[in-house]
């Protein structure tokens, strides 16, 4: 492990954070947090914490000592002094005279400290930074390290190779418990440089940042040149078929066997991350891959990402993925069944007892293939694949000097149902749409960049299909921003068939599959219908008819994979009910497209699919240009204004409430075969 460290950077940020009033111990605690929260193989996703001992000015003007630690939520890559809420350190440090302190009353009296009353919750170690004397500690989870901690052998391992310079704590949950007992294993050798935490992690510490940080490196990386020492094959590969099936087909059938019913033909989904390179195979593909990898976490911080343990599934062979679908139903039942088992065994000590929390698998390992991501969103699912993919270096150097062996299981359900932890993943409400995917058709621009916003603030993961792929990508790009959601813009001509379905395929690869499709793209060719060349009307017919019928495919294809339902929206046409003069070439394929909806509700119904329309009519969109709009308010005598305001309640109609009526239908789960009419009011064009 190479050492980051600057003495220009870190200068850099003491400039920086100068000028907002914060002082340099701050500054450079910001700065080797972000170095150390930087390098996967040290923390992931708002694991370890760091402290500085330093002194702050209280509102009376007096000077106050202050551990400035890593608040709870906070992710170290990329902290900000917000993150390390003070603290007043002085009652912190009496603390240690008690001889028991329950969780809530820790919390409570730390944040009944605190200098600033709307920081965050100081991290669930901070008695342990407090409680050691150092200015500035580092708490990282480093791989190395655990690979050798979570031996049968782990203490003896460590002490060989640290010797004197470090302290071992046996495996405590963080607390008021731990805090104590690191304190009184420093306190018997003061000049320990640190502290290994058994089957946990590793603390460093310093009268400097620098120190403390150099010290972390210095540390992990004899251990990581200890991995090297002494190693032995450490999977044996296992026979696998021929030719694996696609992630793009393995996807969806891994989703739906997840997909939690909650009757009535509603389903809690989730979103899939896959991964895969030589090392995860290697782990995958290992002939004891479910010896292994059923031991449990290499950290208990990671559990609340992973739970505990992966569901390995089936090798899928190609072409057989009927049989592969029972095998690795199967194999989810097991899960179940087991994870059921671990909480009822676990949950007659619990005191108070706890609830059951869902018994779905956030790691999905397939032998042939790689692993899946599971979670409630993009973000979360890549969240537990980033942690899954550290597990797997982690284990592989773990079997390679030795016998991967973590904490217990006790210890495991202990961490996995500590209301500390629960608490890092927040319980605000999902959105309405969430847990969902959707893929918009002609989203590059006009209704369908509105229709791919709407649903992407609904909480949706977005797919932004267009013919135009800077468009799809700046589509995107607007869906995902202060939405917390994922989008991705793909290139997509709905006239070729083979561009849709490698479309849906990257789709399917990236999220694990699809439940909602909105089939906007088209365009207006107009002409009058005895005189008008054959060819406008077969190209008119290729994307106003079969474009829709290419992507109705598609979604079907991949709904009935997953079994969980879905949604097909289409973009029609006053046009298809109201034919407008001139207007043949496109209202013909449009009223096609209206059959086609229907026709989809009937025979797809029975696979919980749901078919439904949308009818607009001068629309105020981006696509709609100023001289599309005079040229069509010509056509039908009408100014411009009466032509956009010509409706029966005199009001524009713009992308957004088009938008909106899609989203409406997405929603409805007990409609289908429905056309719905935004265009203010048109008497002529309405169905009912």
């Amino acid at each position: 492990m190479k050492s980051q460290w600057s003495q220009a950077e870190a200068e850099a940020f003491v400039a920086k954070y100068a000028a907002e009033g914060h002082n340099r111990d701050l500054a450079l605690r910001v700065y080797t947090t972000r170095l150390l929260g930087g390098d996967p193989k040290l923390v992931l996703h708002g694991g370890g914490n760091t402290s500085v001992k330093t002194t702050v000015t209280d509102l009376l003007g007096d000077s106050v000592d202050v551990l400035c630690v890593k608040g709870s939520g906070w992710d170290m890559g990329n902290i900000e002094p917000a993150g390390l809420p003070a603290v007043r350190m002085a009652p912190l440090a009496k603390l240690r005279a008690l001889a028991t302190l329950s969780d809530e009353d820790m919390v409570n009296f730390q944040r009944g400290n605190l200098m600033d009353s709307t920081s965050p919750n100081p991290s669930v170690e901070t008695l342990l930074h407090a409680f050691l004397p150092h200015k500035f500690i580092d708490h990282t989870h480093s791989t190395a390290v655990l690979s050798l901690t979570d031996q049968p052998d782990g203490e003896a391992i460590c002490r060989a190779l640290y010797g004197k310079r470090m302290g071992y704590v046996p495996y405590i949950m963080p607390g008021f418990a731990l805090a104590k007992k690191a304190a009184e294993v420093f306190d018997q050798d003061p000049t320990v440089e640190g502290l290994i935490l058994l089957k946990h992690g590793i603390f460093t510490f310093g009268a400097t940042a620098e120190e403390a940080y150099e010290r972390m490196i210095e540390m992990v990386t004899l251990a990581e040149d200890r991995l090297q020492q002494n190693r032995k094959p450490a999977f044996t590969p296992v026979t696998l078929p021929m030719q694996i099936a696609p992630v793009a087909e393995v996807g969806p059938i891994v989703r739906g066997l997840l997909a939690l019913d909650q009757g009535d033909g509603a389903f809690k989904r989730w979103v899939l991350d896959f991964r895969t390179n030589d090392a995860i195979r290697t782990y995958v593909d290992g002939a004891e891959v479910s010896r292994y990898t059923q031991v449990g976490v290499v950290t208990p911080d990671h559990t609340i990402r992973t739970k505990n343990w992966p569901v390995v599934l089936p090798a899928p062979e190609a072409g057989k993925l009927a049989e592969w679908t029972k095998a690795a139903q199967a194999a989810v039942d097991a899960y179940v069944t087991h994870y059921h088992a671990y909480f009822a065994r676990n949950n007659v000590r619990a005191n108070p007892p706890k609830t059951e929390l869902d018994p779905m698998p956030r790691v999905v390992l397939i032998p042939g293939l790689g692993l899946f991501g599971i979670g409630a969103s993009k973000k979360d699912a890549a969240i537990a694949a980033d942690i899954a993919e550290n597990t797997v270096l982690s284990v592989t150097d773990a079997e390679a000097v030795g016998t991967y062996q973590p904490v217990s299981e006790a210890d495991m359900f202990d961490c996995e149902y500590w209301s500390l932890e629960q608490a890092k993943l927040g319980k605000g409400a999902e959105r309405a749409l969430a847990r969902q995917v959707v893929v918009v058709t002609g989203g590059g621009s006009g209704i369908g960049a509105a229709t791919a916003k709407a649903f992407a603030k609904e909480g949706c993961e977005v797919a932004v299909l267009d013919r135009d792929a800077d468009s799809a990508k700046a589509s995107a790009k607007a869906c995902a921003q202060g939405t917390g959601i994922k989008a991705i813009g793909l290139e997509c001509d709905v006239t070729d068939a083979d561009s849709v379905q490698a479309a849906f395929d990257e789709v399917a690869a990236t999220f694990g599959g699809v439940d909602i499709v909105v089939s906007n793209a088209g365009a207006a060719w107009q002409g009058t219908i005895g005189e008008v060349d054959e060819m406008v009307i077969r190209t008119s017919f290729e994307l106003n008819f079969y474009g829709h019928q290419s992507v109705a495919q598609n979604a079907v294809r991949i709904m009935q994979a997953q079994g969980t339902g879905g949604a097909i929206l289409f973009n029609t046409s006053k046009q298809a009910v109201n034919p407008g003069k001139n207007f043949g070439p496109y209202g013909l394929p449009k009223a096609a497209t209206l059959f086609l909806m229907k026709q989809y509700a009937v025979d797809h119904g029975k696979d919980g699919i749901r078919a439904n329309a949308v009818n607009a009519d001068r629309i105020r969109s981006g696509l709609l240009t100023a001289e599309m709009i005079a040229s069509r308010s010509k056509a039908r005598g009408l100014s411009e204004k009466d032509y956009m305001g010509g409706n029966l309640l005199s009001r524009e109609v713009t992308a957004d409430d088009v938008a909106d009526a899609f989203v409406y239908l997405a929603k409805a789960s007990k409609t289908t075969a429905c056309t719905i009419t935004v265009d203010g009011g048109n008497v002529e064009a309405s169905l009912r």
